[in-house]
Order: C-alpha cells, then structure tokens, then sequence
C-alpha cells in the first residue's frame, strides 16, 4: 500500500512542516513579499491576515476594507486589505495573496499569557484553498500543490 505521503508527492503536493506551540495551535514560517514571518495555521478563519503594524515589515500596498473583523474574542474590527502580494510557504508559492489587515493584538496577548510567541499573522482558508491542502496533524505537516506558473 502507498503511503499518502508518496501518492501526494507523485500530485506534486509540497510538504511543509508545522510546529505545535503551547496553545495547541500550528505554527508555520513564511515569507510575504520576500519578508520572513511566522503564522499561525487557521482552518477556521475565511481569510489570511496580517497584523495593521506589519504594512510597513511586509512592504503591503494597504487601502481601506468596508469589511469588519471577528474572531478569537473580538468582534467588529476595523480592517484594510492588501491584494496581489507574493506569498511563499517553503516551495508553494502565489503572486495573488489577498491580505486582510487588522490588529493582532488581542490573538498575540493570548499567545503571550499561554507562553508562546508573538505571530506575525494567520493564514486561513484562502489559502488552504488555493492549494488544495492536506493537513497530516499526527506527523504536523501541511502539504499544498504546487501551483501552476
């Protein structure tokens, strides 16, 4: 019998290693617009985010959202978007990230107090979309397909 593993890689999925923080979330390292960042993986959020006070570290050309955030305890944010930027999770890649900006605040203050480290921001379903993921939770990997150039 072939392991998912191999059937995946012969699909040209990527693998990418996640990390299991104290809060029982997934942690990933990735890179927008060239700038590296750490992320939590977020099945539940409908779209990927990134911190109001990272436009600047992550070079995003922001503009003003009509779009109110909610999640993790918070509701009716306020919220910016940046289109189009370069996203790279290990090999995956896409020139058509569509951020979400808001503040992170209150998800960093609860990874702090469970002594976890700050996040740069999550990536959602958008983007686990996008590459058709497979999550393995026992062996903490995410594989996403490659995407057509």
């Amino acid at each position: 019998m072939k392991s998912i593993q191999k059937i995946l890689k012969k699909k040209k999925y990527i693998k990418i290693k996640l990390k299991k923080i104290t809060t029982n979330h997934l942690e990933l390292k990735a890179k927008i617009n060239g700038v590296k960042g750490r992320f939590i993986l977020d099945t539940g959020a409908s779209n990927s985010c990134v911190g109001l006070d990272m436009i600047e570290y992550f070079k995003l050309n922001a503009k003003e959202s009509e779009t109110k955030a909610a999640g993790a305890g918070a509701t009716d944010m306020e919220t910016q978007q940046s289109d189009n930027n370069f996203l790279s999770i290990g090999d995956w890649k896409t020139k058509k990230c569509h951020l979400v900006l808001f503040n992170l605040s209150h998800v960093n203050n609860a990874l702090v107090q469970h002594k976890a480290k700050e996040v740069h921001g999550i990536i959602g379903a958008d983007i686990l979309q996008k590459g058709k993921a497979f999550i393995d939770y026992n062996k903490k990997v995410l594989y996403l397909k490659k995407t057509k150039k």
